[in-house]
């Protein structure tokens, strides 16, 4: 999603979004910039966190401190627990962990690490944000 905050005078900002919002299946919304028709189709991507849009690079979550690109969920389990998350065993139809019990952050992922997208990263990314990022493959 492309943001940005341009002044019209000293004192006003205007937030700009340009793009399509599409709704999927679930109701969950998306930013598509500069729209294509094949991004407009439901396909499951080829590689974890792949934009459908044509051209798009596949994206990758990196842990910083080792410079390690997290490939499994046996790699990413390890690296949360260091960081003091815990399995949460709620929903069996997603793989969810939590901080604390005194902290509402949770992370809801998808069961089969294939089927990751760029949200799912970026939500790792904003819940620890020294320490994982999401490069362009």
């Amino acid at each position: 999603m492309s943001l940005s905050l341009s002044p019209e005078s000293e004192s006003d900002s205007v937030l700009q979004m340009s793009g399509v919002w599409i709704f999927d299946k679930n109701g969950v919304a998306r930013l598509v910039t500069n729209p294509t028709r094949e991004s407009f189709e439901q396909k499951e991507p080829a590689v974890p966190g792949t934009a459908t849009a044509p051209g798009a690079r596949p994206r990758l979550l990196v842990y910083l401190p080792e410079n390690q690109v997290i490939r499994s969920y046996t790699e990413l389990e390890e690296r949360l627990t260091q960081l003091g998350w815990s399995r949460y065993h709620h929903d069996p139809s997603l793989i969810q962990f939590h901080k604390s019990d005194s902290s509402s952050h949770l992370l809801s992922l998808p069961k089969n690490f294939a089927k990751f997208k760029s949200f799912h990263f970026y939500d790792i990314v904003v819940k620890n944000r020294s320490f994982f990022e999401v490069r362009e493959a």
